[in-house]
């Protein structure tokens, strides 16, 4: 099957146009923690995943990272976009959170359909608005939202099927843009009220339907 149907924006190209987009653009796999990009690294191909999820995260100048968002299967990287569109430089980094496998489109193939084919510059531009607003609503949830609301949100998004989430204190902190002990001491709450149940390195869902209504609770909150 053509990685094209995957990206449900692309399945509206033109025969012509479809073939030149494949026959331009190739395949790529990583390993877990492979760094995909980093900060003053020139934006060379626009990375659309196939499997696996990106971690794009930025260090500030006292080195703390600060987690941007996440490029799960089936999306694009809005920077990755962002940075090709203005012929700029990375200014965060990508991590391959588990092997990925992305197409690359190249530059090249990049400019001339973006100038030449309306469905293809559609799909660019819309990926690229919904991230937008996936960031904005990221900078929301920082400025407004309680930790406890958002961390609930956090653990919901990355537990696996069995509940369990693999991530230290210090991971939840840089996901969230707070301190670990901040984080360790809402999860020792999350404890208490049986909701979790922690142990080195990861920590298990026991009540997902409590933290379900916290996270729900921003939204109740006038």
């Amino acid at each position: 099957m053509s990685w094209i149907k995957t990206f449900k924006g692309l399945s509206r190209l033109p025969k012509d146009i479809r073939a030149e987009l494949e026959g331009g653009s190739r395949i790529i796999s990583v390993p877990a923690g492979t760094v995909i990009f980093a900060p003053g690294q020139s934006a060379d191909n626009l990375l659309l995943l196939l499997d696996g999820t990106v971690r794009v995260q930025q260090r500030s100048d006292t080195g703390r990272e600060v987690f941007l968002y996440r490029v799960h299967a089936g999306e694009s990287c809005v920077l990755t976009t962002a940075c090709m569109l203005a012929f700029d430089d990375y200014a965060a980094d990508g991590i391959a959170e588990t092997d990925v496998t992305a197409v690359a489109i190249p530059r090249q193939v990049f400019d001339d359909l973006l100038a030449r084919s309306p469905v293809f510059r559609e799909f660019v531009l819309t990926a690229y608005a919904r991230r937008i607003t996936d960031l904005f609503t990221l900078i929301d949830d920082i400025v407004f939202q309680r930790l406890d609301v958002r961390l609930a949100a956090r653990l919901l998004e990355l537990a696996d099927a069995g509940g369990v989430v693999c991530a230290t204190h210090a991971v939840l902190g840089t996901e969230l843009g707070t301190a670990r002990e901040v984080i360790s001491r809402t999860l020792s709450e999350f404890q208490r009220r049986g909701w979790v149940a922690q142990s080195r390195g990861e920590l298990r869902l026991t009540d997902r339907a409590g933290l379900e209504r916290l996270a729900r609770s921003a939204g109740a909150e006038v």
